[in-house]
């Protein structure tokens, strides 16, 4: 079954979906700038664009599409898209 979830008025779309188990989401963040918290620990993969990602306790860093980072579960998290929509999936890895 499919989930689709909106954030930030519409700029991050995403549909959930759970795969051999795990929780995952596939969706577009517009070019701006967003603030996330998560409770289970991430790896986010740049399926297209470049994200720019501050991770906690670290400065930020440019990932392009087909480069990815992990969150730890209970932390807080900035990424911004560049240089138009780009595209990820985020894999729950709890």
């Amino acid at each position: 079954m499919l989930k689709h979830n909106s954030y930030f008025e519409g700029a991050v779309q995403s549909l959930g979906y759970t795969l051999d188990g795990r929780r995952q989401t596939v969706g577009v963040m517009l070019p701006q700038a967003f603030h996330f918290s998560t409770a289970a620990a991430e790896r986010m993969t740049v399926i297209a664009g470049t994200l720019r990602a501050k991770l906690p306790g670290g400065d930020w860093i440019s990932f392009p599409a087909g480069s990815s980072f992990e969150i730890p579960a209970n932390s807080e998290f900035d990424v911004e898209a560049l240089e138009g929509p780009s595209a990820y999936l985020c894999e729950f890895l709890d």
